[in-house]
């Protein structure tokens, strides 16, 4: 079993950073893609930013002020979230695809909210 949990979320307002943290630990042999993923009110789950072997993939509602890293050694996911705008107000949710005895496995942590006033 992989648990995922994420931290960082909080209240901002439109302009300001925030930077999000996702730590995966327990039972596998390796991780292969780690991403963020949000959803508002009212609206489908949407991707924000995936990572998979130092390949960045981001929305394009996100290019240019999310930057997503990893720290491989600690099995950790970051979200850099600048300019942010009360558009980016959702529930960020981490995701990690983990492989265990050959068959790969998808968890998600308990959501984070982020809020960003006018």
């Amino acid at each position: 079993q992989v648990q995922v949990v994420e931290s960082g979320g909080g209240l901002v307002q439109a302009g300001g950073s925030l930077r999000l943290s996702c730590a995966a630990s327990g039972s596998f042999f390796s991780i292969n893609t780690m991403g963020w993923y949000r959803q508002a009110p009212g609206k489908q789950r949407e991707l924000v930013a995936t990572i998979t072997s130092g390949i960045t993939n981001y929305a394009d509602s996100v290019k240019g002020r999310f930057t997503i890293s990893r720290d491989n050694a600690k099995n950790t996911v970051y979200l850099q979230m600048n300019s942010l705008k009360p558009e980016d107000t959702a529930a960020y949710y981490c995701n990690v695809q983990a492989r265990s005895f050959g068959t790969l496995y998808n968890y998600w942590g308990q959501g984070t909210q982020v809020t960003v006033s006018s």
